[in-house]
């Protein structure tokens, strides 16, 4: 079986797993009920005496609630895995497998979250209402730049933690993966020139993570659908406006200001982060053949990566 006959049959037991379970996650008691007594505590008259405890100080909420176990994952489904934009009910599978990883894995009550907005304002607006029902927010598949600043604006207002899992939690595996990758092939953070293929919120935050780690900024260059990013190119200015998060890496990757097509960015290359389409002809076999001698390649895309291994 090859990889594509392997991922089509994946895909054929994954539609009928969720048609007989239909969700993967649920809400269930996780206290001891013996008796309807019990329910004279669990519920009323005795949660009047916790709320009022919580009411006099709001911080309790967190030791007399399961807030502090509790994560929303939420998402307006505007860029779902290499999928795209495919709204928010066709995001809940994923969500629901999400939480799925944070229950099973981790112990921690998460909660698939998606919701119907179109502006990022609206997002925060959604997300800093739902603040006192969790103790963190997991934000996931929201297209870019409106990633960034939910993101921002979230941390800024907002007095539980919240996380990115498409900025910040690439970022980290793949900077681990990339450190240890290096260390296969005897090759050192400061030298290596890295092409970061995709400019969405995945390769922006590994940018600035890779040169927080000793990756020197202006030995990575990014390319995406436009071609190599650098301060020339006819779109620059206007992401100045738009995406300033993108601009800003325009003007401090590409130290030797490379230009034109994306395939021009692999020449000489030790390291490939491929974040973009999901699509095995993204990345080409021609352009991984021009990089230099024990080259890595991170193809991130799923469902599909954007080149077959083999």
């Amino acid at each position: 079986m090859d990889d594509k006959e392997r991922t089509n049959e994946l895909n054929r037991i994954a539609l009928k797993f969720s048609e007989f379970y239909k969700g993967k996650v649920g809400i269930l008691p996780k206290v001891p009920i013996t008796s309807l007594k019990d329910f004279s505590y669990w519920y009323t008259p005795g949660v009047a005496a916790v709320s009022m405890a919580v009411n006099h100080d709001v911080e309790e909420v967190f030791n007399l609630t399961g807030k502090w176990n509790s994560v929303a994952i939420i998402t307006d489904g505007t860029r779902v895995l290499g999928l795209g934009n495919v709204g928010p009910e066709a995001s809940l599978p994923v969500m629901e497998g999400k939480s799925m990883i944070f229950n099973f894995l981790g112990g921690v009550n998460a909660v698939p979250l998606p919701i119907r907005v179109k502006e990022r304002e609206d997002f925060v607006h959604v997300a800093k209402a739902l603040e006192p029902s969790f103790g963190a927010y997991n934000l996931e598949d929201i297209e870019s730049p409106k990633c960034f600043f939910v993101l921002e604006e979230l941390q800024k207002e907002l007095s539980i933690p919240v996380w990115h899992d498409d900025q910040l939690g690439t970022a980290c595996i793949t900077l681990a993966g990339l450190l240890n990758s290096l260390k296969v092939v005897q090759k050192k953070p400061e030298d290596a020139k890295v092409v970061l293929f995709g400019a969405g919120a995945a390769n922006i935050a590994t940018a600035h993570l890779l040169t927080a780690a000793g990756f020197k900024i202006k030995n990575i260059v990014i390319a995406d659908s436009k071609g190599i990013l650098e301060p020339n190119r006819s779109d620059v200015d206007s992401l100045m406006f738009t995406n300033p998060w993108k601009y800003s890496l325009a003007m401090e990757t590409n130290g030797e200001r490379l230009s034109g097509e994306e395939e021009g960015a692999f020449k000489g290359a030790d390291i490939v982060v491929s974040a973009s389409k999901s699509d095995p002809s993204t990345l080409r076999k021609e352009w991984i053949s021009t990089m230099n001698e024990d080259a890595i390649v991170f193809a991130l895309a799923n469902p599909l990566p954007e080149i077959w291994p083999s």
